[in-house]
């Protein structure tokens, strides 16, 4: 299920403070991800671009969970 969009308009990136995107890309293969295809919110900053999880409906927004995109 996609993250809410009223919520994705406030959420910023913990890390460097920029928006975030919603991307299903998912990490599979990575061992990040349990299932392929899961929803994650990448940060839209070129010098950032860490990756958080959504698990259970709920962005995991810790910067000691985010990857670092391939």
């Amino acid at each position: 299920m996609p993250v809410d969009a009223s919520l994705l308009e406030i959420l910023a990136c913990p890390a460097c403070h920029a928006p975030l995107r919603e991307s299903k890309d998912g990490a599979a293969g990575d061992g990040a991800s349990d299932a392929p295809g899961e929803p994650e919110l990448r940060c839209t900053s070129d010098t950032c671009g860490l990756v958080y999880p959504v698990r259970d409906e709920i962005p995991v927004l810790l910067v000691d969970e985010a990857r670092r995109p391939a």
